[in-house]
């Protein structure tokens, strides 16, 4: 078997991600003291996005940071996954804080609470001025591509639509009174938090379950290997995941006897890292046809595959 690695360290900007930290744990104590005062549940659904975004934050960049640790003999791939765990756990965590805001804003329609509109404002603007700078941290440069900053990126923007909506809300009840606009416009903004956050609790739970890349098609790269390289019969027993942000790719190859076994070897590994952006593989070169189980396995799971082929004659780089 042949062996592509390419353990590069995890790249991730600490100081952004620790600027943004300390930007919205200090504004969320603002918010929460400025939500008790004036009886906002606005400001406080903000509040508690801010809580769980200094909980993200923090999260991910200790993640970044155990992420950068070498690989060992227990841990062959280092720490790449942490990344990927915390950003399940943020997930989750955004969730379950969306689903105390809906709560709580349901039973204050039942029970309305005076609410003073003009602090309400003015920790709504400061609050909006400081997630502005935290989304704008965590989307510089390529860190943005990360799974787990996204996260911690997602918490923020539910922040950001959260203060928005504490603005609008404040500017209502100045003009009008109207304190019910308060719950209403929580509401809002958790529903639209909760769409964003499920579909990084898919993407996450999917990676931890050793799904492959959704940009990757395994039935198509076995066509193509096939269609593309002329020495190339069959490609089969594929098994595709990934880890972190890097995708792994193990298969078997039936090949016509190479010339130069080296040669095709180097050009099956090109043609992964050109057209797939894979720079780990194994690849395993055969040259006879296979009638083992496992074989036969693989060829139902990957129906167009021709004839999955076996160990006889395999030969090992």
């Amino acid at each position: 078997m042949a062996h592509t690695h390419s353990h590069s360290e995890h790249s991730g900007n600490r100081t952004r991600l620790a600027a943004a930290f300390g930007v919205t744990a200090i504004f969320m104590v603002a918010e929460v003291v400025g939500g008790v005062l004036s009886g906002s549940l606005a400001l406080l659904a903000d509040a508690g996005h801010m809580l769980t975004d200094a909980a993200a934050l923090l999260m991910a960049l200790l993640a970044v940071q155990f992420a950068q640790r070498k690989p060992s003999g227990r841990h062959t791939f280092g720490l790449l996954r942490l990344t990927t765990l915390a950003a399940f756990v943020n997930a989750i965590a955004l969730l379950a804080i969306t689903g105390f805001i809906v709560w709580e804003a349901i039973r204050r329609f039942w029970q309305p609470q005076p609410v003073q509109g003009s602090l309400m404002l003015g920790i709504a603007i400061a609050g909006l001025l400081a997630n502005l700078l935290s989304f704008w941290l965590l989307h510089r440069g390529s860190e943005e591509k990360n799974l787990n900053v996204r996260a911690a990126a997602l918490h923020v923007l539910g922040d950001l639509l959260g203060s928005v909506g504490a603005i609008a809300a404040a500017v209502i009840i100045m003009l009008t009174g109207w304190t019910p606009i308060d719950p209403i416009l929580s509401l809002l903004v958790a529903l639209l938090v909760v769409r964003s956050a499920w579909a990084l609790l898919r993407e996450s739970l999917h990676e931890l379950l050793e799904g492959a890349p959704g940009n990757i098609d395994t039935d198509k790269l076995a066509r193509a290997l096939t269609r593309d390289l002329p020495e190339v019969r069959n490609v089969h027993h594929i098994h595709l995941w990934q880890v972190g942000e890097k995708p792994i790719l193990t298969l078997h190859v039936q090949v016509i006897p190479p010339y130069d076994h080296d040669a095709l070897l180097v050009q099956i590994h090109r043609y992964l890292h050109q057209h797939y952006h894979i720079s780990h593989a194994t690849v395993q070169m055969e040259y006879q046809p296979c009638t083992g189980h496992e074989c036969e396995l693989c060829a139902s799971s990957h129906p167009h595959a021709s004839h999955p082929v076996t160990l006889d004659g395999h030969a090992h780089h």
